[in-house]
């Protein structure tokens, strides 16, 4: 390599390792470094970079075994030629080698659920997964522990940098299988007493609920507005009930897409610290950047956050994380590891290297790019009515017209191949839930097949039934 060529990682985010490791990627993908070019000895760069050779060396480590290195034993680290098709592939290159199947013109348009489309993600996750099979990190005869995790939780730090999330530590996560699940470990290692209380959107992800009936809670909603929950509601509640957490999704609030800003948060975190009330917040479906703090930037002795990968890059994963409080760290550790021990050591192995993939996060914002056309697919038809949405958000939200119930509307929808939510199905069983429906944006088909059945939608909106039963 030539000596005067140096990495630049001082402003980069994230463990020096990681920074040292793109670094070195982008240097090959330009072509400043070229193939079988000598990397210099682990001592040298360290010094010359000013960081420990431990640093160094795992950053080698990491690359050779994502195929970008490879070490030659007494000659040195040499950027690797790329790696040709092998004429007898074995399993893992039969996989990678399948397409995915989509269904591009399906008979029934489903539209209850967002699908994300494949923008390179799968080739990714099939090539990680290929690596950490032949190489896997914390290997493959041992239950999982904190310590063979810790590089996977310092990837959800860098997946998560630019959250305002406040002081974070790669101790204060624990990966779950999921959001739902992280929901879940978070109740559990919150709940306490008899008769525990949870408080949730009037309308919410029906995965509060579920959740908190597991572990025999009790739920009440709580009356919303534009802007979200209502504190003097929720303070109110309290006075009279065990309240000990609050669910809530306040960046891209679970089917209405509104937000809740700033000034609304303090307001409900003022309420959660009088009562001493613990918060969870959901931000699975936020794809963009966040808009207000975190709950947990806001309460760090009381906020929770919850995430995953499923909206983002594919749901098949079951890859969530959780970053809890510090004091109830310990209590969130053992939720996990007296529940289920820990993920498969496998499949932290993966999150370690996808999470920190640069090729990752292209994907995720290409994601988002499709998304968006889809959604301003429904404005362009839809928009004449009462509609929200948002570029960054896989779901549109539309408050039916007159003449139109949400349950009647889903079943003329789905006689016409369309699949839809209507509001009843975020509310509780005694609610009394708006004549709206949530659209899902489904990626996975064509566009124009997308539109025609968005256009189907409009046609009914239209033509509201006039029959008066008798």
């Amino acid at each position: 390599m030539n000596t005067i060529w140096l990495p630049e990682i001082e402003s980069r985010n994230g463990p020096k390792y990681k920074a040292l490791a793109d670094a070195i990627r982008e240097a090959v993908a330009s072509g400043t470094l070229k193939v079988k070019q000598k990397l210099p000895p682990v001592r040298d760069l360290a010094w010359s970079l000013k960081i420990t050779p431990g640093t160094v060396a795992r950053a080698y480590t990491l690359l050779t075994d994502e195929g970008t290195l490879e070490a030659a034993v007494g000659r040195g680290t040499f950027v690797s030629a790329p790696k040709p098709a092998p004429a007898h592939p074995g399993f893992f290159a039969d996989v990678i080698a399948a397409p995915i199947q989509t269904e591009t013109h399906p008979d029934v348009v489903r539209l209850t659920s967002p699908l994300l489309p494949d923008v390179g993600q799968v080739a990714l996750i099939q090539s990680l997964m290929a690596q950490v099979a032949a190489r896997p990190q914390s290997g493959v005869m041992h239950y999982p522990n904190r310590t063979t995790f810790r590089p996977a939780r310092e990837a959800v730090i860098h997946w998560l940098r630019g959250t305002p999330l406040g002081a974070i530590d790669q101790e204060d996560i624990v990966l779950s299988h999921g959001g739902q699940n992280g929901v879940s470990l978070a109740m559990q290692a919150i709940l306490h007493g008899p008769e525990p209380v949870i408080l949730i959107e009037e309308l919410s992800y029906p995965g509060f609920r579920r959740a908190a009936a597991l572990l025999r809670a009790k739920v009440i909603a709580i009356p919303m507005d534009e802007h979200g929950m209502m504190p003097q509601a929720i303070a109110n509640i309290a006075k009279n009930h065990n309240v000990q957490a609050i669910c809530t999704s306040p960046e891209v609030h679970n089917p209405s897409g509104l937000f809740t800003p700033e000034t609304r948060r303090e307001e409900i975190v003022e309420v959660a610290r009088a009562h001493d009330i613990q918060i969870i917040e959901d931000d699975c479906y936020r794809m963009g950047a966040a808009r207000a703090p975190s709950y947990r930037m806001l309460a760090p002795e009381r906020g929770w956050y919850v995430s995953s990968i499923s909206k983002t890059l594919t749901p098949a994963l079951r890859i969530g994380f959780v970053v809890a409080p510090k004091p109830l760290v310990p209590a969130l550790r053992r939720s996990a590891e007296h529940g289920f021990f820990g993920l498969a050591t496998p499949l932290a192995d993966l999150a370690e290297r996808l999470l920190s993939d640069p090729r990752a996060e292209t994907c995720a914002r290409d994601v988002s790019a499709v998304f968006s056309q889809y959604a301003q697919t429904c404005v362009n038809h839809l928009g004449a009515y009462d509609l929200t949405w948002h570029e960054d958000v896989p779901f549109v939200w539309l408050k039916l017209p007159e003449g139109w119930r949400a349950s009647a509307f889903c079943q003329a929808a789905e006689a016409q191949k369309v699949q839809i939510r209507p509001a009843e199905e975020f509310a509780g069983r005694e609610a009394r839930a708006p004549h709206a429906v949530r659209i899902a944006l489904n990626a996975q088909i064509a566009h124009d097949h997308f539109e025609a059945a968005v256009m189907r939608l409009r046609l009914l909106l239209d033509n509201p039934p006039e029959r008066i039963g008798v």
